[in-house]
């Protein structure tokens, strides 16, 4: 943490942050990747002690507008890191991104907050950069995929480093991999889909896992003919099933036809990566059926800006 006093710019700050998928499959808190569908936050620091929220689009009745706010709270945890917290906040939301669908709304709001700290401080850029971003961030999150793809962009490989801190690292996606995403209107909370995940898992299955996992990283750089494959899940998706029966069942469908999908992040929505023709893709997004939005996403090579 910063030691001197800090120094507010007397303007307003405005950040973007995109839409997060995590695991891919078999990574599971490991793997995330970049989204072209964007939160938009502005801010500005207040002389007095009022937290002035407004919020517009996805989630926008839901939202806390007051010090509790999520993306406030970021802020507030940003400032800390660098050394004064400031007396208020003005904040204005547009947000674009589904909230408890798997598309890293969470993860939004805090990368978002966190950034507008920085960029509302002279000299920011070096008392929090991008990498105490990941770690507060982490923290904040609880677990750093979806953090880390809204960081850096593209596709990201993150862990818990060996003082439990959040590290990342950005992995270039081949340009030939497409993405779309089934959105239902059903909402799960990623905390009520971990409480469905078992302490341990059958040792073939583990083998099965850590093969798959290895293999994304090839897949998603040079070889996404592999992506099927590499995109095969033992872990975390089917112990999910009772609570999002219908994705996991689209899953399995599309997978059937040999097409790369999977739970996104704690789900219901499911992503798949794909290098398919348009017609291909035209084919198999009919099969989300009338219980799934197909929203064809492009993948973002940066991070929030």
């Amino acid at each position: 943490m910063a030691a001197n006093r800090l120094t507010f710019k007397a303007v307003m700050a405005q950040v973007s942050v995109p839409a997060t998928s995590a695991n891919l499959g078999p990574g599971f808190d490991t793997f995330g990747i970049a989204l072209e569908l964007r939160d938009r936050y502005a801010a500005i620091v207040l002389d007095t002690p009022d937290f002035d929220v407004d919020v517009t689009g996805e989630g926008a009745s839901e939202i806390k507008r007051d010090k509790n706010n999520l993306v406030i709270k970021a802020m507030m945890r940003g400032f800390e890191f660098m050394g004064q917290k400031p007396k208020g906040i003005e904040l204005r939301q547009l947000n674009a991104i589904p909230h408890s669908r798997g598309l890293g709304s969470s993860a939004a709001a805090i990368v978002g907050g966190l950034t507008l700290a920085r960029n509302l401080v002279l000299s920011g850029d070096e008392l929090l950069p991008d990498e105490a971003i990941i770690e507060l961030g982490t923290e904040m999150e609880g677990h750093p995929d979806n953090v880390a793809a809204a960081v850096l962009g593209n596709a990201t490989i993150a862990w818990m480093d060996n003082e439990n801190k959040g590290r990342a690292l950005s992995i270039p996606v081949n340009p030939a991999i497409k993405c779309v995403a089934f959105i239902p209107e059903s909402h799960l909370s990623t905390k009520s889909a971990r409480k469905l995940l078992p302490e341990s898992i059958p040792y073939a299955d583990a083998v099965k896992n850590s093969a798959n996992t290895a293999l994304l990283t090839q897949a998603l750089q040079h070889r996404p003919d592999l992506l099927l494959n590499a995109t095969g899940d033992y872990l975390h998706q089917n112990y999910r099933r009772e609570a999002m029966p219908k994705s996991l069942d689209l899953v399995d469908k599309l997978r059937a036809a040999g097409v790369p999908a999977m739970v996104s992040g704690a789900g219901p929505s499911v992503l798949v990566l794909h290098t398919l023709s348009e017609a291909e893709e035209a084919e198999f997004i009919k099969v989300g059926g009338a219980g799934f939005k197909a929203h064809k996403l492009g993948i973002s090579p940066r991070g929030v800006e």
